[in-house]
């Protein structure tokens, strides 16, 4: 499925198709720990804000956007500044066929090339064993696990963090 599979820098006209993929997660899942869906307006305001100043990358299928990821501040506190969290979606049609992977290696190489990253952290649901096993087969490593720091969907969930130093 990876053919015609390309991955490229975000644009603003990516944010409608984002959105999309995002909220399947926020409504039907605990991988995301929003409850209620972003608007197309939602999602342009975090992004734009993100890609202004951290690399954000999408992956496209035969000219569609079939996931994305980007880098943003873990912390807001200035001496976490250098230590970034990274965040991954995916069309759900679209797993376990590359576009991850790709996407992933170009936003870690990204963040090494800027010079202003030392860390990545990926927090991730625990109940959530693909993108564990997902981020570590990328390098991450499990780091810290907050026990029912969550609730969604009528269960509290523990969240998974998982690290990689560049």
């Amino acid at each position: 499925m990876s053919s015609g599979l390309t991955v490229r820098t975000f644009s603003p006209t990516d944010v409608e198709e984002m959105t999309r993929i995002y909220n399947h997660y926020v409504t039907e899942t605990t991988v995301s720990f929003e409850t209620e869906p972003l608007t197309t307006g939602d999602m342009s305001e975090r992004v734009k804000h993100i890609a202004a100043e951290f690399p954000c990358f999408v992956a496209e299928q035969d000219g569609r956007v079939v996931g994305y990821c980007y880098a943003h501040l873990w912390k807001e506190r200035a001496a976490y500044s250098h230590t970034w969290e990274v965040t991954i979606y995916l069309d759900v049609h679209h797993t376990g066929h590359g576009a991850g992977s790709k996407l992933m290696n170009l936003l870690i190489e990204a963040c090494r090339q800027t010079g202003r990253c030392h860390s990545l952290i990926a927090c991730i649901t625990a109940e959530n064993k693909g993108s564990i096993a997902f981020h570590g087969s990328m390098g991450f490593e499990e780091v810290s696990c907050f026990k029912q720091v969550g609730y969604k969907l009528g269960r509290r969930l523990d969240v998974v963090d998982m690290q990689l130093m560049l």
